[in-house]
């Protein structure tokens, strides 16, 4: 087969690792991204993602997202863009894989609990960007990390819409994680009854189109061409607009609101769970010489289901005990 000719000036491919933390020897049959990719899909962190919210607690229903299903579904618009731009299709799939893995359970309301519990604690603060790169660099496999290639470990640490990824792979992931959340939160909102469609904001849904697939495709096919025309990652004004407003709705009607009561359960949850291991050392696993960090590791690590477990069985009354 004829291989397909760059759209793009030589350097934009990241075609090599520039290395790792610890140097290692070629694998002699996988590229360095594709063992990245291995190592992401195979750690302890990528498996719990399958019982964390992506944006409802413990929901009754099969078939609405977690976070591992966000996570692959980033993953494949991610690489669809990038096939698409003749961009290195193994890096962009390993930094999807790896984005999420430091979320904490109950998704972005257990983040915002835990960086407000340790707002006390000399100004410190908790972003789940940043405790992916501490997951794959210090947490997995008993402490030793899974010592990544530079490449992966800064579109993990950048997808985050701050962040500034070194590489155009990283770029297109830190826009297409958006591309998913947004659209997948909408269908699983319509699903759950929170909302219906009349509700959908008019402007954005005329841009987009009406189903998650139209919307999808639009966003992918406008990237790429985009990207082409202008010689870096982006979207057209209309269709960048759109999204965003889309992502405000979302926030307003259906992250802020209709959940607030049950959010506000899960904070509790994440909050009282810290304060509880932070005073007692010795029931949670070592991993770092400072008792916070090591506290949140413990804490950012658990799943929706042993988070629940956990708390009930700390924090209320068993039904077989007998009070004298």
């Amino acid at each position: 087969m004829k291989e397909r000719a760059s759209i793009f000036s030589e350097g934009w491919a990241c075609k090599e690792s520039s290395g790792r933390p610890v140097p290692e020897p070629p694998d002699g049959v996988r590229n360095e991204f594709q063992r990245d990719r291995d190592r992401i899909v195979h750690a302890k962190a990528f498996r719990r993602l399958m019982h964390k919210t992506q944006v409802f607690i413990s929901p009754d229903g099969d078939h609405f997202r977690t976070r591992l299903t966000h996570t692959l579904e980033a993953m494949q618009i991610s690489r669809t863009i990038a096939r698409s731009l003749n961009l290195n299709e193994d890096l962009t799939e390993a930094i999807a894989l790896g984005h999420d893995l430091g979320h904490t359970p109950f998704g972005h309301v257990g983040e915002e609990a835990l960086a407000r519990a340790l707002a006390p604690y000399k100004k410190r603060g908790f972003q789940h960007n940043e405790h992916s790169l501490r997951v794959v660099d210090v947490l997995e496999k008993g402490g030793v990390g899974l010592n990544l290639t530079h490449e992966v470990r800064d579109g993990i640490l950048n997808h985050t819409r701050e962040g500034h990824p070194s590489t155009r792979e990283g770029e297109i992931v830190r826009i297409a994680d958006r591309m998913a959340y947004v659209n997948h939160d909408v269908d699983d909102a319509l699903r759950a009854g929170v909302i219906s469609f009349s509700d959908l904001p008019e402007a954005p849904i005329a841009v987009l189109g009406e189903r998650m697939s139209a919307r999808i495709d639009t966003l992918v096919r406008d990237m790429i061409l985009m990207s082409r025309e202008r010689g870096e990652i982006s979207l057209s004004e209309e269709v960048h607009g759109a999204l965003m407003e889309l992502r405000s709705w979302l926030f307003k009607n259906v992250y802020l609101d209709p959940l607030s009561h049950e959010s506000r359960k899960a904070e509790g949850v994440v909050a009282a769970l810290f304060e509880h291991y932070l005073e007692r050392p010795d029931e949670r696993p070592r991993t770092d010489p400072d008792p916070i960090t090591e506290t949140v590791d413990f804490v950012a690590g658990m799943t929706d289901r042993y988070a629940l477990a956990t708390y009930k069985r700390l924090f209320l009354p068993r039904g077989d005990t007998i009070f004298k």
